[in-house]
């Protein structure tokens, strides 16, 4: 033998595979040709790479040791020719396992989305609701199996079961295997000889069901409720996935909703607001059917409320979705003024007028629109 492989690696007789493995992943990354151009350096990559070919496989290291040389005969490359793997390279290497061996059949499936439409009261307060889903679900003639008459799939001829077939490719350092999914098998090591006519060795159909959902209150559009394990069955009768269900709140006819706070509009004559009253004002409740007595609130219009005013009922919007309490009902006032009038209510109106001095009446800015350096002119004066 003209090599000694454990002089060549740098370690004893009696290193231990993972001492051989470190050793090689030491010189290789300062000699691999992507990293040192010398030529030098690859024909001495050669002779480590073939020194870790023999010293990592159990049975060339035995043959070696009772003075043996493993490749002999393997040709001039001395190389990777006599049965290296680029896998193993790639371990040695970069210091990762690669995967091998068959992929099994069975796999998750895909989550599943669906959207349904709630009423605002229905989204502020929960209901239940009986959804009808079309998902794949285990197939009930193979039971998941893929095969007929509830044979099992056999073993690949093509790559006896592993998964995998080995290409060789030559290059300037050698021979160099590759492992690839088996073409025959798609890499699952086995063959459905007899597809099930049901699902054609698929291991699921689709199929219709009925689930019933809890929607919590507080839900906004957008929210999506997690149904876990709802979804589609995998392929080869895998594990169900999840089916997640995506609200959408219709618009009411009253209220509007902005976070957890509801806001409307209460429209009053213009007596009404310059004397004061009170209303009974519905509820998002309402529309619940709970009893008449529950369904308004009183709501007063303190005398001289302006149009657009806003008046706050606390704890009377939706219920918080994480959380306790509720958020607010806000209430704008819009005064309306008569459009029409009688000879009798337009002489009324020009009594009042004259009682408050209203006859003529010049428009003036409001407040804000006045600027700051008129505020503190006015100040000083």
């Amino acid at each position: 033998m003209s090599q000694n492989y454990y002089e060549t690696l740098g370690v004893s007789r009696d290193a231990t595979p993972e001492e051989i493995k470190k050793a090689y992943r030491r010189l290789a990354r300062s000699l691999h040709p992507d990293v040192n151009p010398d030529p030098e350096a690859q024909e001495r990559f050669k002779t480590v790479t073939v020194a870790y070919e023999v010293l990592s496989d159990v049975d060339k290291r035995s043959f070696y040791d009772r003075g043996g040389d493993p490749l002999a005969g393997a040709g001039a490359s001395g190389g990777f020719g006599a049965g290296f793997s680029f896998n193993d390279i790639m371990d040695a290497f970069f210091g990762q396992q690669t995967q091998r061996g068959p992929r099994g059949r069975a796999r998750r499936g895909n989550d599943a989305l669906i959207r349904i439409g709630v009423q605002l009261a229905e989204a502020a307060f929960g209901t239940t609701r009986e959804l009808k889903v079309d998902t794949a679900v285990v197939c009930s003639t193979c039971h998941g199996n893929g095969s007929a008459d509830g044979a099992e799939p056999i073993t690949c001829q093509t790559c006896r079961g592993h998964g995998e077939v080995q290409h060789v490719q030559r290059s300037f350092l050698g021979d160099i295997r590759t492992a690839r999914p088996c073409p025959t098998c798609q890499g699952y090591g086995t063959v459905i000889a007899n597809p099930c006519e049901e699902c054609s060795g698929d291991g699921r159909v689709r199929a219709r069901r009925t689930l019933t959902i809890k929607v919590p209150a507080g839900v906004d559009s957008g929210t999506r409720i997690q149904l876990t394990g709802e979804g589609e069955v995998g392929p080869g009768g895998g594990p169900a996935a999840d089916l997640y269900v995506e609200v959408e709140v219709e618009p009411h006819d009253v209220f509007t909703r902005s976070d957890d706070d509801l806001y409307c509009d209460v429209r009053v004559p213009m007596t009404a607001a310059a004397l004061g009253t009170q209303i009974d004002l519905p509820t998002l409740e309402a529309d619940t059917g709970v009893p008449a007595e529950e369904a308004t609130i009183g709501f007063d219009i303190v005398p001289g409320t302006q149009s657009g005013e806003t008046v706050t009922i606390r704890g009377r919007g939706v219920p918080h979705l994480r959380g306790v309490g509720r958020g607010d009902l806000k209430v704008r006032v819009v005064v309306e003024t008569p459009t029409k009038l009688d000879d009798r209510q337009r002489e009324l109106l020009g009594l009042l007028a004259t009682e408050r001095g209203e006859e003529l009446v010049e428009g003036e800015f409001a407040a804000p629109h006045r600027r700051v350096f008129d505020r503190i002119r006015d100040a000083f004066r």
